[in-house]
């Protein structure tokens, strides 16, 4: 019988991974292997949080299915794919702590953008498409590496002008192409186990229900909160990857 610290674990992960992709913030989802790691190897960590994530995704996409903005799909995308590809590839052998360090501080740069140059200052951000090509690649490699994907993908959208619906629909659509493009990768580097999910089944209706509080969270909440949530949630998420350090594979 599964030890009852691990069945929490196992069910807090799996209600953080369904608010976030609900809408309460992807970044959640940086907690999702270092808890599961927890309970047990980090292979296995990584093999169980992916199709947790993709039953999330199915839910959240046909939850916010159109809200979607394309323009930042598109523009973000392919430079994704190719984080994924290098990413995954990196993945059985490159130590991540340089990148967690720098994921953390490309985060906090732009939270302390948002909150003091544009906001204190008055500076007007002048997006540039350079910029979500920079952030989509970063976000690719970081997802296939670490799960660590949604810092700079979340820093960059909080810089557009986008509604609280738009920006998780853009989110949902986004990290659902990327965990699906990832998942190939680790049959491959046989870091899948099949076995882990099955373990898991019952973790897997706490799933929907976390989707559907987050997203009845985000159709209430004002925008301003809203942005607020987000930066407090990328300043725990910038402190985390620069503090803490990667678990042993």
């Amino acid at each position: 019988m599964m030890p009852l610290l691990d069945i929490a674990i196992i069910a807090l992960v799996a209600s953080l991974i369904g608010l976030s992709k609900g809408g309460m913030g992807a970044v959640l989802v940086v907690l999702a292997t270092p808890l599961l790691s927890q309970a047990m190897p980090v292979t296995d960590a990584i093999s169980l949080t992916l199709p947790l994530l993709l039953i999330a995704d199915a839910f959240a996409l046909w939850m916010y299915r159109k809200t979607w903005d394309m323009y930042y799909i598109r523009l973000m995308l392919p430079a994704a794919v190719i984080g994924v590809i290098i990413g995954t590839a990196l993945l059985a052998s490159l130590p991540d702590l340089a990148l967690r360090r720098i994921l953390g501080i490309f985060t906090l740069a732009f939270v302390i953008y948002k909150v003091w140059i544009e906001n204190r200052l008055g500076a007007a951000y002048a997006p540039k498409p350079w910029h979500g090509v920079l952030a989509g690649g970063a976000s690719g490699l970081a997802s296939a590496l670490a799960n660590n994907g949604a810092p700079p993908f979340t820093a960059y959208m909080l810089l557009q002008n986008l509604t609280p619906t738009a920006f998780v629909g853009t989110t949902t659509l986004f990290f659902a192409i990327v965990n699906a493009l990832k998942l190939p990768g680790l049959i491959v580097a046989s870091l899948f186990k099949f076995e882990n999910l099955v373990s898991a089944w019952w973790a897997v209706p706490i799933i929907p229900i976390g989707v559907w509080t987050g997203r009845w969270i985000v159709t209430r909440i004002d925008k301003r909160a809203f942005e607020r949530f987000i930066l407090a949630t990328l300043v725990v998420a910038s402190l985390f990857l620069l503090l803490t350090a990667p678990p042993s594979r």
